[in-house]
């Protein structure tokens, strides 16, 4: 009796009694090959224990849980989405292939089999959307130049009399023209471009009998010329012309104001200095804005196509015309 009890008091943590001497032994040995171990090298915490780093027990490490995900990282679910992350969807597809460049200017291209079928479509889309800003503008100018003929007569007294009146119908044809291409629409903005066409008829009629015919006819000649090869360089250079375009169109606002201040000094050289600045401007805008209407044709596609075409024809037109007075100023004979 007293022997149990001793023994009880030597080994409490494991019972009361001598039964549980040889049992506190084996849960000691048990804890120093499983339950020690995993409390030794713990690896989410010291209640889990080894079976978490490498297997479910000492010996698991090769063959446990553990190990089976350590080797699912290098050829299982990890591989997968290796492959998956950086060649599938990564560099090659959207990213750094050879074949990236040929579908959006930022780098965006598909690939596969589709990939020339839509680098056709846009390439297709764009010669379109180009063919038709340059037919819209031509279409204008005839317009233009119809209402300028017909400035005579009755037509010349009112002009006169209403010149600033219609210089005012212009500008407010000009904003809501902007508005409706904003909003989609190309009924809308072809018959405001038409309108707008006549009315700077009417205007330029009026400053044309000024100048003699013959320079007329010769300084139209040149424009003609001068915008036709511009608009050739905006379509073919693989220069980014929008630096060029923010330049001109700076300049564009400074010689405005420049010549709203001349309309009260009537100076001379000042008017000619503005006029041949306001031609390196519109030889400048006339390449940007064809570059930009052939980045716009990639991007809006389908029934966006009459409207792109609509924008970019009055951007030119109004380059055109502008290029025109301004040298019309400095190599135009007055009568």
């Amino acid at each position: 009796m007293d022997q149990n009890y001793n023994n009880q008091n030597q080994n409490p943590q494991f019972g009361n009694g001598w039964q549980y001497q040889n049992g506190a032994q084996q849960y000691q040995n048990a804890t120093q090959q499983a339950y020690a171990q995993q409390a030794q090298q713990p690896a989410y915490g010291p209640n889990y224990g080894y079976q978490y780093q490498t297997g479910y027990d000492q010996n698991g490490a090769q063959t446990g849980y553990g190990q089976q995900y350590q080797n699912a990282a290098q050829a299982g679910f990890g591989a997968a989405n290796q492959a998956f992350g950086n060649q599938a969807f990564g560099n090659q597809a959207f990213g750094n292939s050879a074949n990236s460049n040929n579908f959006y200017d930022d780098g965006i291209a598909p690939q596969g089999p589709t990939e020339g079928v839509i680098a056709q479509l846009s390439a297709a889309m764009a010669q379109e959307v180009i063919a038709k800003s340059f037919l819209y503008m031509v279409a204008a100018l005839l317009v233009t130049a119809v209402a300028a003929f017909t400035v005579q007569g009755n037509m010349l007294k009112w002009m006169i009399n209403n010149f600033y009146v219609v210089i005012g119908a212009e500008l407010i044809v000009a904003l809501v023209s902007n508005v409706m291409i904003k909003k989609g629409n190309a009924v809308v903005t072809a018959i405001l471009f038409t309108v707008y066409s006549y009315l700077t008829g009417l205007t330029l009629g009026l400053i044309l009998l000024a100048y003699t015919g013959t320079s007329v006819a010769a300084v139209f000649v040149v424009t003609a010329v001068t915008f036709g090869i511009m608009a050739v360089y905006g379509l073919v250079t693989d220069a980014d012309l929008s630096s060029v375009g923010s330049i001109c169109m700076m300049g564009l606002i400074g010689i405005i104001l420049a010549s709203i201040v001349n309309l009260f000094l009537h100076n001379t050289m000042m008017d000619m200095i503005i006029s041949w600045i306001g031609i390196a401007i519109f030889v400048g805008l006339t390449a940007y804005d064809t570059q930009k209407i052939k980045k716009a044709a990639r991007y809006d596609m389908g029934d966006r196509v009459a409207v792109v075409a609509l924008a970019g024809a009055f951007e030119l037109y109004l380059d055109f015309i502008n290029l025109f007075l301004r040298l019309l100023r400095v190599m135009g004979k007055r009568k």
